[in-house]
């Protein structure tokens, strides 16, 4: 069996040599939105997962030097998800590296932009239920220039093992805290190419409330809200407030408290149509 796993993401070409079973079949699983087949050239990101020294356990390499030993498999695909995504702030530094669910609606893109823990990739299921399609639930790369998100289709990750009203589907990936849903399993068609944002919405979660909130916002409010989930502000203008401030003032910002999620989608659903159309 061939050993090497091969990604491409935002033009960066990854191999991944994994002989053991369990991690594979996860690595796999997890990042088959992204897979390639690039036997003949040099990857651009070297990964190799080995067993480790304690049962059950395994170490992460990277171009031959040792990220990690002696950890458990959700650890290991915790921290392959983390690397892969501090090296392609390295090697784009031109795109605005966004914590943010990305989704595509009528030829368009919302962003749901959150701290972590907010419930973002709560609601990106929920919504892709209702008629958004899949671009990232993590990591929402921005052109600066043209103002489009690019797609980050890996597998869409929950830190809850049910969503009430949205059952999660048979063959989810359950690893410790979290939950993987590969790209197979979505309820729709991923969106593969960049598109251009509409919206952006801030993602904040409230768990006292039963009725969702949704309004716009300010690009002030927006930009000070938005930075916070910034990952590689520094290598942008003004600390990536340039960037961000240009965002904000582009397109329309809502900010979007958690409540009923049912309620929350339509009310969602209500608001894209309003601005990209019908």
């Amino acid at each position: 069996m061939e050993s090497s796993l091969w990604l491409l993401i935002l033009d960066q070409y990854v191999r991944l040599d994994c002989v053991h079973p369990q991690p594979r079949r996860v690595i796999q699983a997890n990042y088959e939105g992204l897979a390639t087949y690039a036997p003949n050239r040099t990857a651009d990101l070297h990964y190799t997962v080995q067993g480790g020294a304690v049962p059950g356990t395994f170490c992460l390499l990277r171009d031959g030097l040792a990220l990690s030993t002696a950890v458990r498999m959700d650890t290991l695909l915790f921290l392959i998800e983390k690397d892969i995504t501090v090296e392609l702030q390295r090697r784009r530094p031109e795109l605005l590296f966004l914590h943010s669910a990305a989704l595509e609606w009528r030829g368009k893109a919302c962003l749901f932009a959150a701290e972590s823990g907010s419930g973002k990739s709560t609601t990106a299921w929920a919504l892709l239920h209702h008629g958004f399609r899949y671009l990232s639930d993590e990591l929402g790369p921005v052109d600066v220039n043209s103002l489009g998100v690019l797609p980050y289709p890996h597998a869409l990750c929950l830190k809850q093992a049910s969503v009430p009203g949205y059952p999660l589907p048979p063959g989810s990936l359950h690893l410790g805290r979290t939950v993987h849903v590969p790209s197979r399993l979505l309820p729709c068609a991923e969106a593969r190419t960049p598109y251009p944002i509409a919206a952006l919405f801030i993602v904040s979660h409230d768990g006292t409330r039963c009725e969702p909130e949704l309004r716009a916002i300010p690009p002030a409010e927006a930009s000070a809200r938005l930075y916070v989930t910034a990952l590689n502000a520094l290598s942008h203008g003004g600390d990536g407030l340039d960037p961000i401030i240009h965002l904000a003032e582009s397109v329309p910002c809502l900010l979007l408290v958690s409540g009923n999620l049912e309620r929350m989608c339509h009310r969602v659903c209500a608001a894209a149509s309003q601005i990209i159309g019908s």
